[in-house]
């Protein structure tokens, strides 16, 4: 997919610090219960952290319990880009924002949740920032 911000490898490494570039760029995990989103309750826009695109709202998240944030559902269906992830044994879905390419988490279906969509886009903080409503 083409992409509206490209950058390459070392605009990237450059801009973002070692371990968002890990996850971003990379397609890693930050640990589990670590990350700055996780259980936060303010309310307001989730942009990415690599281009600012509008990703998700405070509205669409929810407790999960899992150790990262959670989400059922982007602001907008064209802010983020569904890939078919086969890596480390397993069959998911990876989320990237649709601007940039970057790594955000994977969404999981049919877990129960009661949410409207039956969908949890588990995404890394270190992927987001916030901008509280004003």
């Amino acid at each position: 997919m083409a992409y509206e911000v490209t950058k390459s490898d070392d605009e990237w490494r450059a801009e973002l610090s070692p371990e968002e570039y890990h996850v971003l760029r990379q397609a890693g995990t930050e640990a589990a219960y670590k990350g700055e989103y996780t259980d936060t309750e303010t309310e307001g826009v989730y942009r990415c952290r690599a281009c600012g695109n509008e990703l998700f709202r405070s509205t669409e998240k929810f407790h999960s319990h899992c150790g990262w944030p959670s989400f059922y559902d982007p602001a907008d269906s064209d802010a983020v880009e569904l890939i078919r992830d086969d890596s480390h044994g397993m069959v998911r879905t990876e989320v990237r924002c649709a601007n940039c390419g970057s790594h955000l988490g994977h969404v999981f279906e049919g877990e129960g949740y009661p949410t409207p969509t039956d969908q949890r886009y588990c995404i890394n903080s270190i992927s987001l920032t916030l901008a509280p409503k004003q």
